[in-house]
């Protein structure tokens, strides 16, 4: 059943059945006829019918739900009975949106030296990615917004408040200032991540709200692209705070924040909510907790 469940989940990720029979390592044919065994296990139609995958029944909707419960369940099962006997092991995939990737060897460094045996994956995805991956029980946990957009059921804890600064090498012209506004910041030349991340969503909110618009000039997924692009002098952009002094070169660049409004957004480590969970999940969110700079007093 639970090899079933499985590859049913793989289905309704992928959407393809060609794609989802090779990511099991099947055949086609096999695939199709443990779908229908499943079916006829569970007395209901899950897939619609027809010559290329057409997407899930409402039925098959509920039982996805039930199968991560289930997959998820058993999986933690067999991790909690691995860890008791050899302790915390393997790999621990992590996704995480591009402008926290500076700050986490904080979580992963003082993890890994209290658990040698376990080694790390860190993914570079958007926040929707991250809430997919999580889903579909294919990352362990993500590091994202916590309070801007909606997150599906997830257990949370804030790191820390992402802030905003202008970025630019045009030293001369900006030299007597300690701050920019939003609006100001919109007259320039500004080269900003891309319409599918959280963080550019953000930026046109609080540009909007200033009554600036903004048509970006160049636009990456790459946070060292955007920057490589601000060292030229011909771009300005708009960057969070840790991500800026990550690159250093304050010799080279020369970073303001951005007021009216002071803007802030928390970013934070979430995984799937689930009980119990996975030692090595327990294991993120306690050190994640230690590292939080938002924790109670």
């Amino acid at each position: 059943m639970i090899d079933k469940l499985e590859m049913f989940m793989v289905l309704a990720r992928e959407q393809h059945f060609g794609h989802a029979a090779e990511h099991c390592g099947v055949t086609q044919p096999t695939l199709s006829s443990a779908l229908r065994q499943l079916e006829d296990h569970l007395g209901v139609v899950l897939v619609k019918r027809g010559s290329r995958y057409q997407g899930l029944t409402p039925e098959g909707e509920r039982v996805l739900e039930w199968a991560r419960h289930i997959v998820g369940s058993t999986r933690s099962m067999r991790d909690e009975m691995r860890a008791m006997r050899f302790g915390l092991t393997g790999q621990v995939q992590i996704a995480v949106i591009p402008t926290a990737l500076s700050m986490v060897h904080e979580l992963t460094t003082p993890f890994r030296e209290k658990h040698p045996d376990v080694s790390f994956a860190v993914l570079s995805r958007t926040s929707t990615e991250i809430q997919a991956l999580l889903d579909n029980l294919q990352i362990d946990a993500g590091i994202t917004y916590i309070d801007n957009e909606p997150l599906g059921r997830v257990t949370s804890i804030p790191l820390y408040l992402e802030r905003y600064h202008l970025v630019t090498s045009n030293l001369e012209d900006f030299a007597n200032r300690d701050s920019i506004t939003w609006r100001e910041a919109a007259q320039l030349p500004l080269c900003l991540l891309t319409p599918d991340m959280q963080n550019r969503r953000i930026i046109d909110q609080h540009l909007d709200a200033a009554g600036a618009k903004v048509s970006a000039t160049l636009e990456s997924d790459s946070m060292i692209a955007l920057f490589t692009h601000v060292q030229t002098g011909n771009w300005a952009s708009i960057m969070p705070e840790k991500m800026v002094e990550s690159f250093g070169m304050r010799d080279r660049v020369k970073s303001m924040p951005i007021i009216e409004p002071d803007a802030t957004h928390t970013v934070g480590l979430i995984t799937a909510k689930r009980e119990p969970a996975t030692p090595v999940v327990s294991a993120l969110l306690k050190e994640a907790k230690l590292l939080s700079e938002l924790a109670p007093a």
